[in-house]
């Protein structure tokens, strides 16, 4: 029994490393962002409100990597950001989040579910 539930935790805790590390399918190698953006970026399930060029106001599923809870909310679209397709208002995406120079999260990327 012991060596069952010690499998079972290290089964649980490879899955979470490895779903932890997934790009979830966004292809990050022609970002131009610094490597401290790339390790400290999150992965965030969102409904987009409404696109602009400089934000967008989305309301996001919650992101226990950085203790947010589901909120709606205005981000900054970084100047560089990468748009996976045509986005606009009512697109469920998901988005990946760095953290600028500013130290505020900011949107790195959105790609459509």
């Amino acid at each position: 029994m012991k060596t069952l539930t010690a499998i079972v935790a290290l089964l649980a805790v490879s899955t979470t490393t490895s779903i932890a590390q997934t790009n979830q399918g966004m292809d990050h190698s022609n970002m131009s962002m610094s490597s401290e953006q790339m390790e400290g970026a999150v992965h965030a399930k969102a409904l987009v409100n409404s696109i602009g060029d400089e934000t967008a106001n989305v309301s996001h599923d919650p992101i226990p990597e950085i203790g947010w809870p589901a909120m709606t909310m205005d981000l900054q679209l970084l100047e560089n950001a990468q748009m996976m397709g045509e986005i606009s208002a009512g697109d469920e995406v998901t988005l990946m989040l760095v953290k600028s120079d500013g130290g505020m999260y900011a949107i790195g990327a959105i790609m459509k579910n």
